[in-house]
């Protein structure tokens, strides 16, 4: 093939930023590409750092959202579940469940609201306040090793902005 071939072959392609094949094999629209998506992006950022919070927590450990529970209730005050569903993004019926797995496990109690029947209220046993600072430990590790690729300064510019997504 000559040089002007191969220029010539070059120059007939699409390059990867004027389209992408899609899963079917047919080419998206120009204008769009999912790879480059702001929610495409943050699935797969979400995907890795829960694959190195499976690692590092361990089988046996929380899942994000019972850490995210108990994190909350480390701080030692007795709170609604349904207070605590809300200061974790969680709706009742996730809620609900992440505290009756908790239970089970035997990390927080589930206490009858004096003022309202009909709330329950939510703190950490004493299994569970003593399992909180090593999973406090882990989870630092989990950010910093989900941050890894970045600079500090990147890191605490993606936290920013996250931070202005909410």
């Amino acid at each position: 093939m000559s040089r002007q071939d191969s220029v010539a072959d070059t120059a007939a392609k699409p390059t990867a930023r004027q389209r992408k094949p899609s899963s079917a094999g047919t080419a998206a629209p120009m204008d769009y590409i999912l790879d480059e998506q702001v929610g495409f992006l943050m699935r797969r950022a979400q995907q890795r750092h829960i694959a190195i919070f499976q690692r590092i927590m361990g089988d046996d450990g929380p899942t994000p959202t019972q850490f995210a529970a108990m994190s909350k209730l480390s701080a030692g005050e007795e709170i609604s579940q349904n207070l605590l569903g809300r200061m974790t993004a969680m709706d009742p019926a996730t809620i609900k469940g992440v505290i009756a797995r908790l239970e089970e496990r035997g990390l927080v109690e589930r206490l009858p609201d004096p003022d309202d029947q009909r709330r329950v209220r939510v703190r950490l046993s004493a299994k569970g306040r003593e399992a909180i600072p090593g999973l406090l430990e882990k989870a630092k590790a989990i950010s910093a090793a989900t941050l890894a690729p970045l600079s500090r300064e990147e890191a605490e510019r993606l936290l920013a902005l996250l931070a202005r997504l909410d």
